[in-house]
């Protein structure tokens, strides 16, 4: 079949909906969205217009297209059909001034944001990485406005960082999102995930998932299953303990609490 459509809305963040799609023969017309679209092309390539001027969207590159800008598409080889991966997200997601830079020059090939578009690809699908997935939207974010020429704000708000912390540590066991903790801290979520890195050199995410590991192996050395250790420190189930476990410690939950047994 030459021509496939999936879509779905996960609830990730500022994401309204993702679309996987393989065309051959379909155009796209001129439209809009509300939205922004980031655009990743898996195989073939796509002709487009961005405000009647013409582009060619092709893999190894990203495209962003930004609200209420008239664009169309097509594949860019008559008989060959393309393979594509869409985000789209909510207007708030980029700042006003970002639509035209976006307009001016709507793709990239950076490294960075290729890296982690890949990365929400991969953890958007799970709810267990739905966290790390929200993340990496708003840090991608930043990376699309450095690739563009429009560098978000570097400055440092370390009381920020160390309140969302302490949400964190409060919640260390509970399904926190970044836009909940935006709401009770009073921010935008692009800059609290942007203060805590800068401040911890690492993200929310990852403060998390390490502060559960560590709550996780005192449950196993106090002679807690695997299974009721993942329950209880905050995963999702005991492979997901699992996965993030042996990439931390280099070890299975199992074996790791065999260990404190040996003599």
């Amino acid at each position: 079949m030459s021509e496939s459509v999936r879509a779905w809305h996960p609830e990730v963040g500022p994401v309204r909906e993702v679309l996987h799609a393989r065309f051959e023969e379909h155009a796209y017309p001129p439209h809009t969205h509300d939205t922004w679209t980031v655009l990743l092309i898996d195989d073939g390539a796509v002709d487009y217009s961005l405000d009647r001027s013409p582009h060619r969207a092709a893999p190894a590159s990203v495209t962003l297209l930004p609200p209420h800008v008239p664009h169309d598409g097509r594949s860019a080889e008559r008989g060959r059909f393309f393979r594509k991966r869409v985000l789209y997200l909510a207007p708030e997601w980029l700042p006003p001034e970002s639509v035209g830079a976006a307009v001016r020059n709507p793709s990239t090939a950076s490294s960075t944001v290729l890296r982690t578009l890949h990365q929400i690809h991969r953890t958007v699908l799970t709810p267990s990485s739905a966290l790390e997935a929200e993340g990496a939207v708003w840090m991608l974010g930043d990376h699309v406005r450095a690739a563009f020429g429009s560098t978000p704000p570097t400055t440092s708000d370390n009381p920020l960082a160390r309140r969302l912390r302490s949400l964190l540590d409060d919640h260390l066991t509970d399904s926190l999102t970044i836009e909940g903790a935006a709401v009770s801290l009073r921010t935008h979520p692009a800059h609290l995930t942007r203060a805590f890195s800068l401040a911890y050199g690492i993200s929310p995410h990852r403060y998390l998932v390490g502060r559960r590991i560590d709550l996780a192996r005192q449950l196993l050395l106090a002679g807690h299953s695997a299974a009721s250790a993942a329950a209880r420190s905050g995963f999702h189930d005991q492979s997901h303990l699992t996965r993030h476990f042996k990439r931390t410690l280099g070890t299975t939950p199992g074996a790791f609490a065999a260990s404190g047994t040996r003599a």
